[in-house]
């Protein structure tokens, strides 16, 4: 019998299922869950879909690094940070620019490299059991995946600090307060809220939603004039879409709009600075 996958991937109904699945070692990634969810996240940047959402087996959402794996190779540590880090990052960042919306369901407590993988995504949903530890510091070591990126942008420079210096529990609803996390549900009501979120982003306007996710990741590596050609040249797009034309149908029949299209046109591109003047 072929060994339980160490991270799941699957389609449903237009949305991408990527589940960390190391139930009996807290979803830590050793090197071969590393391989692993960079294979997954590869799988989704492939397929057709309107939606990514994250999740895990067991207890815990992802304690991050896998520790025991790093006692083992103490020796030559610094080559294996390389050859888990060599894939994961890109990994991340694929995962994080995806052109569809990403959902983590963190319900448990996430850690170290963990952290970056649930806040990476566009929407975090969690429990009022999650609670988040930096625990890089407690070991010698700094953040990787994106862990510091994310902290900062979501709570401020000045809390991420806070968080990975001291090691301290963030417990959810401070979580929440923070910014870290933009819901919490009971856990018996996570999952199907995580899945009608992300059913519901997948059935949307790809077009708009991805454009929504570049303009406001984006927003602050741009002077309000740059960003506003870049708003100009994205809606320039939608308009002329067929999910356009069927969003304002839709709502000036009253009725659901039935969105189709995969992808926009491209033409310039988001990031792009259209040399038309406006």
């Amino acid at each position: 019998m072929a060994a339980e996958a160490l991270v799941r991937w699957h389609v449903e109904d237009g949305v991408g299922h990527i589940v960390l699945n190391r139930p009996a070692a807290a979803n830590a990634l050793n090197s071969a869950a590393g391989l692993a969810l960079a294979d997954a996240i590869g799988q989704a940047a492939r397929a057709d879909i309107g939606a990514v959402l994250l999740s895990s087996t067991g207890r815990q959402f992802c304690a991050g690094g896998d520790i025991g794996e790093f006692v083992q190779r103490q020796a030559d540590l610094d080559r294996l940070v390389r050859a888990m880090l060599d894939p994961l990052h890109p990994a991340i960042h694929t995962l994080a620019t995806l052109p569809v919306p990403v959902v983590s369901a963190v319900h448990g407590p996430v850690g170290g490299a963990g952290i970056a993988l649930a806040l990476c995504a566009d929407i975090v949903l969690a429990t009022p059991a999650m609670k988040l530890r930096g625990g890089y510091s407690a070991i010698g070591l700094s953040p990787d995946l994106g862990a510091s990126y994310y902290l900062a942008r979501r709570a401020g420079a000045a809390r991420a600090k806070l968080i990975l210096m001291t090691n301290r529990a963030i417990a959810a609803e401070e979580c929440l307060r923070w910014g870290l996390v933009d819901e919490l549900h009971e856990p018996e009501a996570l999952p199907g809220a995580a899945r009608a979120l992300a059913l519901q982003l997948a059935r949307g306007a790809t077009g708009s939603l991805g454009g929504i996710k570049r303009l406001c990741d984006g927003a602050l590596q741009h002077d309000l004039r740059t960003h506003l050609q870049l708003e100009r040249e994205a809606l320039l797009r939608c308009a002329v879409s067929a999910d356009g034309r069927e969003g304002i149908n839709a709502f000036m029949a009253r009725r659901a709009p039935v969105f189709t299209d995969p992808r926009l046109p491209t033409a310039g591109g988001t990031d792009s600075i259209s040399e038309e003047n406006p």
